[in-house]
Order: C-alpha cells, then structure tokens, then sequence
C-alpha cells in the first residue's frame, strides 16, 4: 500500500524526521502522513465492499422502477418466485377436480330426468380434497423453492444494511483534525473487534450462493417430478458449475495466490489451519481426563480394598471413625459454602449484567490509539516518510504496556525487521551526492528504535532472536552519531544508539580498536549531559561504570542496563 504523500525523490533535499521526546509530538508530521495512509486504506476497503454489494443487489433486488438498474434488477429473486407461482398451487387439492366431480353428478340427473328412466343413480358425494395429499417431490419442491426465495430476501436485506454500515464508517464528525483522526480509528478497531470485512466479503456472498444451489436442486427435482429425461438434460449443466465451483475452491488449498477466492474456499483453508488442531487439543483433554479417571478409579479401588482388610483386622473400628468424622462435618457451619453461593449469586446477577450492558465497553485511550496507528503505518505503508516518521516515533513510548501492545502483532514485527533490513538499501536509491549519510542515518533511527523496544519491553535478550540476529549483522557497522551531529540530535537518540552499541558488544566481542572509538564517542557524549536527560545521564553512568568489562560485557546483566536506561 502506498499513500498519497508526494515524496521528493532527491537526497539533498531528502532529511531523516528526528525521533520526538514524547509519542506523537514530532510537529505533526507522522499524523499527517498517518492521515493520508488511513484515508487511502478505509476508502479502498469501503469501495470494493460497496460494489460487491451493489452486485448483490442487481441479482438479488426485487424490480422497482428507478430503483438500481431496474432492466437488470430482481434476476433471482423475480426467478424464483415465477417457479414457486408454478408449485405452491400443488400443495392443495385441484379446484377443477371437484368442479369435474359435481358436473358428472348433475348430468347423471339431468339425464335421467330428460330419458324418464326410473332407475337408481348412485351418486358418490366424497369429494377429492378430504383425501387430497400432495406428493413428497412436491412437499419438497416448495421447501427448497421458498427457502432459496427466503435466503435471497435475507442477503437483499443484509446488502441494504452493509451499505449503511459502510456510510457510517465513512461518515466525518465535526470537530478538528485530531478528534476526526481518532474517532475514525476507534471505527476501524469496531470494524476489526466485529468483523465488518469477514461479515460483507464472506457471509452475505455464502448465503447467496447456499440460495442458489438450494435452488437448482429444487429445480432439479420439479423437473424429476415434471419428466426425467427433462431433469437429467437440464441437470448436466449444473452439475458440471457445481464442480467448478467446488474444484476452484479446492485449488486455493494447493496455492494459497490462487485468484479463485471464494467464501467456499475461506472456509475450506481456515479448516485446514484449524480443525487439526481442534481435533488434537480434544484428543489431548481426552486422554487427560481418561487418564485421571483411571488413576482415580485405580487409587479408590486401592483404598477399598486396604478399608476391607483393616476392617477384616481391626472389626468395626474404620466405621466408627468415619461415623465420627461424618458427625463433625455436619456440626460445622456451613459458612464456607454460603459464600460461595454468594460469590456466585452475584456473578450472574441481572443488576450486574444490566450495568454492563448499558455502560458499554470501554474506550480505547489516546495512547493506545497511537499505537494502533503505528503498527498500521508500518504494516501498509510503503512511503519512506510514513515509515521512518512511525519508526521515530517508537522511540516517544515510554510505557512498556504500549511497547507490548506495538509488538504483540506478528505482522508489525516481521515488517519492522524487513524494513530495518532494506533501510540502508532504500536510502540509496535517491537521487544525489547524500545518499550514504541518509542511508547511515535512516539506519540509524531503525537500530535506536529496536534497541529502545528491547529496553523497554519486559523480555530477555536472547529470547528477542530477531533483533539478536539483526545485531550480530550489524557488529562492525558504526551506528553512533557523528559528532558534528550530536548538538541537533535529540537525547531519546543519543541514549538509543549508545545502547544499540552496547548489544553489538553482547553478541560480539569487540576488538581493542573498536573499543577506542567508542570510548572516543562516549567522551563526545557526555559533552551533551547538560540537556539535563536524566536518563541520558544514567545510561553514560552504567557505561562508564562498565568499561573495564566491555570485552565480557556479555555477562553483564541485563536487568542493571534495562533500568539505567528507564531512569
């Protein structure tokens, strides 16, 4: 996905954003390009729902004039109901079989009357509706012919409502910028939480299609009932485009790229990812409780017989112990189990249930929000300015519950490592003579904020292998900041990229040499201590404290760094 935003391909006029102190407050300039990157996302999203919805309505509408596209309108549904005009009069006796009955009685009369013949008529006044039963392909016919005719009516009325949903979805609130920006984000995570997508791309098309085949079998078997031979010409046919649906479902299980998508198919690939593990943690809570059972079954099979042989021993004495004990239980308040009734009560209370329904569900906070707009700029962005202004902003999060909530998506993390990867290489496709120092510094930016997402999450070192591999490839590149840089560096990156070099340290011991550039570096440093970072201060104060074992620095806990370099 790439966003509007009209980026100047040329290197000397091209600048790394600097990381902001605090998330969000970078002058506006990742909320800008978040903008045009949500507006482009939510507008592609709406407009392909709304033209399969529409093409839904053409099929599935019933004709009014001026209404859709009224030629073309009503296809199925108008369809339907002609057949289901042919079969529902089937279900009752046929009016013109009693009218046949009644005329061949009055003949009778009238004929003897003009023959003067004076003989008995029998005259049979059981008419054929008492008796009248329509057959079972009949009683069937009208089943599936109505219940396709009620799947359409449903998907017709489902389509209606998608398209106000998506109205809603897009509709601007007053308010400025900022209000507009996080109340459409609150509408897209509603979208996500109720799964707007998944409901119009893949329910209403099932219910369509489960009418349509409905339907074709019921038209299968009315033309069964009308001649066989009919049904089975007219049934080649949609036989062979049942196959092909199904076999073009099939094959997006082989390429999963495959352009046959389906809801068939969706439902088809999520149980070949899911069931097995179904099947597998029932067999596993099977076999437990199978397990249990037999153990407890072998454990009291054992008491039992070691009860019958102390009994055998000692006569009648276990009995009158577990009289006793019986006799103790039933003294004792039953205190415990009252509460316990009370916790429970009041669990499934109506007050409590009627609170949280009309309270409602909580708001997302502001920086939860920021967060989610973060993830979404470097999942679907691919505008070097959307990127590297997300990635600074990574360094203004200074809560590790955010910091888990950025980095609890697998997607945000195998992209943030693709583009810290493919940072330098991009950089260098610029036009210019700076390429390599914007290269360096969008690096740079990529390896503070990973090292301040490892500091400030909760996690251990070794187990974050992705950022451990990305430092060991890494370990003989410079990422410090040059020194005629570091007066227009903010302190968020000064602490980063010291720290950044202390992991190359861990995963590489360095050389003599390499440990006096940096020694030369942490000097320069220092010299920026006045900008009065306390944590600044305190990550200069457990580096300095440290340099005797930067060889084994690898030893050295990471617990004590974690906390210089929160404060």
């Amino acid at each position: 996905m790439t966003s509007d935003i009209p980026v100047n391909l040329n290197a000397q006029s091209f600048r790394i954003p600097d990381p902001p102190s605090e998330l969000g407050l970078d002058g506006g300039k990742f909320h800008r390009a978040y903008d045009a990157l949500a507006d482009e996302i939510d507008e592609d999203m709406t407009r392909s729902l709304k033209e399969q919805l529409d093409g839904m309505l053409i099929f599935l509408a019933a004709y009014v004039r001026g209404c859709l596209h009224p030629p073309q309108a009503g296809l199925f549904a108008g369809v339907n109901s002609t057949f289901l005009s042919f079969t529902l009069p089937l279900l009752s006796p046929n009016v013109s079989d009693e009218t046949n009955v009644l005329l061949r009685q009055n003949n009778a009369i009238l004929w003897q009357l003009a023959t003067g013949a004076n003989s008995t008529i029998p005259i049979d006044f059981a008419l054929p509706s008492p008796a009248f039963s329509p057959s079972r392909d009949i009683f069937a016919v009208n089943v599936l012919f109505a219940s396709s005719l009620a799947f359409a009516i449903v998907s017709s009325f489902l389509a209606v409502l998608g398209r106000q949903w998506l109205v809603y979805y897009r509709k601007r609130s007053g308010g400025g910028p900022d209000r507009q920006r996080w109340e459409q984000m609150k509408r897209f995570l509603g979208a996500q939480r109720w799964r707007l997508e998944l409901i119009l791309d893949d329910v209403l098309p099932s219910l369509l299609q489960s009418g349509l085949i409905i339907f074709c079998v019921a038209l299968i078997i009315y033309l069964r009932h009308l001649n066989p031979l009919i049904s089975i010409l007219i049934g080649i046919p949609i036989y062979v485009g049942l196959s092909i649906f199904i076999v073009t479902a099939l094959c997006t299980l082989w390429d999963a790229f495959c352009p046959f998508q389906s809801p068939l198919s969706h439902l088809l690939s999520w149980g070949v990812r899911h069931i097995p593990s179904m099947f597998k943690s029932v067999g596993v809570a099977i076999a437990s409780n199978s397990t249990s059972l037999l153990s407890s079954t072998s454990r009291s099979f054992t008491i039992e017989e070691l009860k019958r042989q102390m009994q055998m021993i000692r006569g009648s004495s276990i009995m009158s112990d577990s009289t006793d004990e019986a006799s103790i239980r039933s003294r004792a308040p039953p205190g415990a189990r009252l509460e316990s009734l009370k916790r429970l009560t009041r669990g499934v209370s109506p007050r409590r249930w009627f609170r949280f329904v009309t309270k409602g569900r909580e708001e997302e906070s502001l920086e939860s929000l920021q967060i989610v707009a973060i993830q979404r700029a470097i999942c679907a962005s691919d505008d070097l300015v959307t990127l590297l202004s997300a990635t600074g902003n990574i360094l203004g999060i200074s809560n590790p519950a955010s910091m888990e909530q950025l980095w609890s998506d697998p997607l945000f993390q195998e992209r943030f490592f693709d583009q810290f990867r493919d940072s330098y290489s991009r950089i260098l496709q610029l036009r210019g003579r700076n390429q390599t120092d914007i290269a360096a510094a969008a690096r740079r930016l990529y390896c503070a904020a990973a090292a301040h997402s490892m500091l400030i999450r909760d996690v251990n070192w070794w187990s974050f292998q992705d950022l451990v591999w990305h430092v060991y490839g890494l370990h003989e590149t410079e990422i410090l900041i040059p020194s005629d840089e570091l007066s227009d560096s903010p302190t968020c990156l000064l602490r980063s990229t010291l720290v950044f070099q202390i992991f190359q340290f861990y995963t590489y011991p360095p050389p003599d040499d390499t440990i006096k550039k940096f020694c030369d570096s942490l000097a320069l440093y220092s010299g920026h201590l006045e900008r009065e970072d306390w944590r600044l201060f305190c990550v200069v104060t457990w580096i300095v404290s440290n340099l005797r074992i930067l060889k084994g620095i690898a030893n050295c806990s990471m617990g004590s760094l974690r906390n210089a370099y929160r404060g």
